[in-house]
């Protein structure tokens, strides 16, 4: 069993910025592929970053050049910076883990809110 923990969501104006982080914990040697999806009000679930345990990322293109996705394999950690935040970008952000084909694991998710 893997457990996700996140942190780092509040509240930001348009244009800032945010650090989320996900702890990984149990087993997580098994673990090949980290990530986050997010999830807005009236709206399917999707992709914002992934990162693989070789460092091999993926991005939605909605983030692509203003987030970015890191992982401390030594920590059990991944992280997603996010830059230049627009006000379409408020949804709960939820960590999942990938052993192997589907997504495992997922976190509780944090809510991140940015203000026009």
């Amino acid at each position: 069993q893997v457990q996700l923990v996140e942190s780092g969501g509040g509240l930001v104006q348009a244009g800032g910025s945010l650090r989320l982080s996900c702890a990984a914990s149990g087993t997580t040697f098994s673990i090949n592929t980290m990530g986050w999806y997010r999830q807005a009000p009236g709206k399917q679930r999707e992709l914002v970053a992934t990162i693989t345990i070789g460092g091999s990322t993926n991005y939605g293109d909605s983030v692509k050049g203003r987030f970015t996705i890191s992982r401390d394999n030594a920590k059990n950690t991944v992280y997603l910076q996010m830059n230049s935040l627009r006000p379409e970008d408020t949804a709960v952000y939820y960590c999942g883990a990938k052993l192997n084909i589907i997504w495992n694991y997922w976190g509780q998710g944090t809510q991140v809110t940015v203000s026009s």
